[in-house]
């Protein structure tokens, strides 16, 4: 089924996980919307977002301070119920508490698995301590959040998981390709999990946007200033695109790719080479003789 064709069959559960309509606020919170990376970039911006869409939350990163700040930010603009958890989504103990936390809280109805971290240059020059914290953080973590939400949803019915990628999962030519690797992991598993669960009542959304306005940049080593103006996404356009994309019923958001008919056609080309990827002989091309006769 196409990106567009699934709009319509979707628009039901958009509306059913309490995240249709920006900025409606009432007596009722929509449930509590646990948010990870939610210190600063898209992460802040997403729990401002959700939190004035009705959401009571819960902020998930390292820096304790700036999760306070934010927290009072919001709980001062919207008057939600707004908790902080301290914690290293690398490490294995903090993420055990989060795990916990999200298999044990029956009110958590969102999940925006958002913390990341970047690396850049070829896998050659690496550091491979930074590479295996980058494959935690960007890979086993968001899987495990995610095994340990989704029972809960399936059993309620209801909940609404976005995972954040990147474009660089269908380009990994232009950047470190580790990164870009971590990346498409999370577009594989996300698209498997829809099928999973998208009839029993659970939205499963990947966002892929391109360069953002963030502190990630900085932290891999690459200006932001060196990019050109034209690819580089203010954070809250990118946020608010992803939002319109989930209220359209989009399992895949690009929010920066203009026409959805591409990736459409790329999705259908993909689907179309599924049959001849697995088959009993060689290709023909590769002159293999097979059992049975010769090529």
């Amino acid at each position: 089924m196409n990106q567009r064709a699934m709009e319509h069959a979707l628009g039901k559960l958009v509306m059913d996980s309490g995240l249709q309509g920006a900025g409606r606020m009432n007596g009722n919170s929509q449930g509590i919307a646990l948010i990870t990376g939610a210190s600063s970039g898209i992460g802040a911006v997403y729990a401002d977002r959700l939190a004035h869409r009705g959401h009571d939350l819960m902020l998930v990163a390292r820096d304790r301070q700036r999760l306070d700040a934010l927290a009072t930010r919001v709980r001062d603009e919207t008057g939600r119920s707004v908790e902080v958890v301290a914690a290293d989504l690398s490490d294995k103990a903090d993420l055990a508490r989060v795990e916990e936390v999200l298999r044990t809280n029956a009110g958590i109805t969102v999940l925006v698995n958002n913390a990341g971290i970047a690396m850049s240059g070829d896998l050659a020059s690496a550091d491979p301590d930074r590479l295996e914290s980058m494959i935690r953080l960007n890979v086993l973590a968001p899987s495990r959040l995610a095994l340990a939400v989704i029972p809960g949803f399936i059993a309620g019915g209801r909940g609404t998981l976005i995972n954040i990628s990147s474009v660089l999962a269908l380009a990994p030519e232009r950047f470190n390709g580790a990164y870009s690797g971590t990346k498409a992991y999370l577009l594989n598993l996300s698209l498997r999990l829809q099928q999973e669960v998208g009839n029993k009542g659970v939205r499963v959304q990947v966002v892929l946007p391109g360069a953002t306005r963030t502190a990630i940049w900085e932290k891999a080593g690459t200006d932001i200033e060196s990019l050109p103006p034209g690819i580089v996404m203010a954070v809250d356009d990118m946020v608010d695109a992803a939002l319109a994309g989930l209220d359209r019923g989009e399992t895949v958001t690009i929010p920066a790719l203009p026409d959805m008919a591409q990736w459409e056609a790329y999705e259908a080309a993909r689907q179309k080479m599924i049959p001849s990827l697995s088959l009993s002989a060689p290709a023909a091309r590769y002159g293999v003789a097979v059992a049975g006769g010769a090529r």
